[in-house]
């Protein structure tokens, strides 16, 4: 009989409420939302938040890349040099060839292998600093959270209204079996200005 008793008193909530949502300018949707334009702002920051999440992850997948490309890159800076220093090193010792050819192409190379590798080295860190860094900044930042944090709110003031919407049909009942008295209607008449803040905040506050 408990049992009844309690499920009864939650439907009997639950209809209070709904009709209180009904009242304030809401459509009795059975899942709590008070309106179309609540709903409406409900799909808003779900697709935000969506939307928000798969740019991270497509800025993340951007990132990998361009960092596995330095490292591949750096590395082959690293033996371009090292071949750069060998062949000048060969250039060096070796001056006995006929007329000093093998030597000076030697040298030639040697120099121009390491000024490109060199230059390939500014254009990697230019790429990191300027490309790797500021994307990586973003997945990082405050966007994602952002999104996070104002469908939290968003949740968070919907069930504000539905708990302050089971206050008001508490009230209204109470006020019916009062005989006029003054104090009954003016709490009711403050939890009712209280709902309607709190609906037009979900409504307009985003």
């Amino acid at each position: 009989m408990d049992a009844l008793r309690k499920q009864a008193s939650k439907i009997r909530e639950q209809v209070a409420r709904q009709a209180v949502f009904k009242q304030f300018g809401g459509g009795g949707h059975g899942s709590g939302l008070l309106d179309d334009a609540e709903l409406h702002q409900h799909q808003k920051l779900e697709k935000l938040y969506i939307s928000t999440r798969a740019a991270k992850h497509y800025q993340r997948d951007i990132v990998c890349g361009v960092e596995g490309y330095i490292v591949t890159g750096s590395k082959q800076v690293e033996i371009g040099t090292k071949l750069s220093e060998d062949s000048r090193k060969y250039g060096s010792e070796n001056t006995c060839t006929n007329g000093n050819v093998l030597t000076r192409a030697a040298l030639s190379y040697g120099r121009a292998r390491a000024q490109m590798e060199q230059e390939r080295g500014n254009m990697l860190k230019a790429l990191g600093t300027q490309v790797a860094e500021p994307l990586r900044a973003m997945v990082l930042g405050a966007p994602l959270e952002d999104a996070r944090h104002l469908a939290q709110r968003y949740d968070r003031m919907r069930q504000e209204a539905e708990a302050q919407a089971t206050e008001v049909a508490r009230r209204q009942a109470k006020a019916r079996e009062s005989q006029g008295n003054p104090d009954i209607f003016m709490k009711l008449e403050s939890a009712e200005a209280k709902l309607q803040d709190l609906k037009s905040n979900m409504i307009f506050g985003f």
